[in-house]
């Protein structure tokens, strides 16, 4: 039997990245040959994954950077199963890696980024290491990056946000450009202004809000029907709590039925005399709302809510455009 040294270990351990102990047995079981050892690393790590492909890996470590030229920015997602991985420093320290190739390189996406290589070995091969070596699912799991004449990156504490933001000239301050990158990790926009909410996301707000309008109207009308017949519309708002009400004492059976008959009448009357022209004029407020809300420069500004971000970035250096943002936030 070979002789396993504590260097023999390190050494195998500073290749592959592996726990002492898988380290210590792969040599073992190899009998010192480091080709062997690594070889065995590797099938206990695809042993591993093959048993784990249809388990949940919802967590992970979410991490931005900006190149050293200060113009292209991109987001690496590492995916595991427990925050308890997540958060453990050598996980943080593979995910920097692999961010750190992705800068260097700047592969067009996910599929790229995981044929290159680190320390000689492609990421795939490593993230298929790491499942050996943790025992969960490990994957890459989003891979992003944005362009621009100048780019800023966020990630927030606890790696699990992330932004990246593109502007059309150099910015004179760098405290512009983290401020508008928190903002976009803060308030989550849709996309930079009006015209760049894709036309799917237009029409559909604007169902909704005709939708809401409708059914706002059709209550209003139930209501006044429900004051009208001496029913508190409060007390028959929902099957259950007309049950509850009843049980209560605080509403009749003869009660609950009328109410039932006036909602039903009054909200198919109601609903064929609505104008047209109301519902639409009410939707459109509402998506103007909706962008005002939603897309990044017509934004409140996060640090002071009497200005737009549109408005705080001409101030601070005017003729400045926000090109691009990416975002990404592990669920809660």
């Amino acid at each position: 039997m070979a002789n396993i040294t504590a260097a023999d270990i390190a050494k195998l351990r500073a290749i592959t990245a592996a726990g002492l102990m898988d380290c210590k047995q792969a040599l073992t079981e190899s009998e010192g040959d480091f080709d062997k050892a690594i070889e065995f690393l590797r099938k206990k790590g695809q042993k591993i994954a093959s048993k784990r492909q249809d388990r949940d890996a919802k967590e992970g470590c979410v991490l931005s950077g900006v190149t050293a030229d200060g113009k292209t920015a991109a987001i690496v997602v590492v995916n595991c199963e427990t925050d308890f991985v997540a958060k453990n420093a050598d996980f943080i320290a593979f995910t920097k890696s692999i961010l750190d190739k992705a800068l260097e390189v700047l592969p067009a996406n996910a599929d790229e980024l995981k044929q290159l290589e680190i320390n000689g070995r492609k990421i795939a091969d490593q993230l298929t290491d790491q499942m050996g070596k943790i025992g969960e699912k490990i994957d890459l799991g989003y891979y992003e990056k944005v362009t621009s004449a100048n780019s800023f990156a966020y990630t927030h504490m606890g790696n699990r946000l992330a932004t990246i933001v593109g502007f059309s000239e150099k910015v004179n301050d760098a405290q512009l450009g983290k401020d508008v990158a928190m903002q976009v990790a803060a308030m989550n926009p849709v996309a930079v202004d009006q015209d760049a909410v894709p036309q799917s996301v237009i029409d559909s707000e604007i169902e909704i809000a005709k939708e809401k309008t409708v059914q706002e109207q059709i209550q209003k009308a139930v209501e006044v029907a429900l004051k009208k017949a001496g029913i508190n519309p409060n007390l028959v708002d929902s099957e259950d709590h007309m049950s509850s009400n009843i049980a209560k004492g605080w509403l009749t059976e003869d009660e609950a039925a009328k109410a039932r008959e006036i909602k039903e009448q009054v909200s198919a009357e109601k609903k064929n005399n609505i104008p047209a022209a109301m519902v639409e004029n009410i939707a459109k407020g509402r998506l103007n709302k909706f962008f005002k809300e939603s897309t990044l420069i017509n934004q409140e500004f996060v640090k002071d809510g009497k200005i737009s971000v549109g408005q705080h970035i001409e101030a601070t250096q005017k003729g400045l455009k926000v090109t691009e943002f990416k975002r990404y936030g592990l669920s809660n």
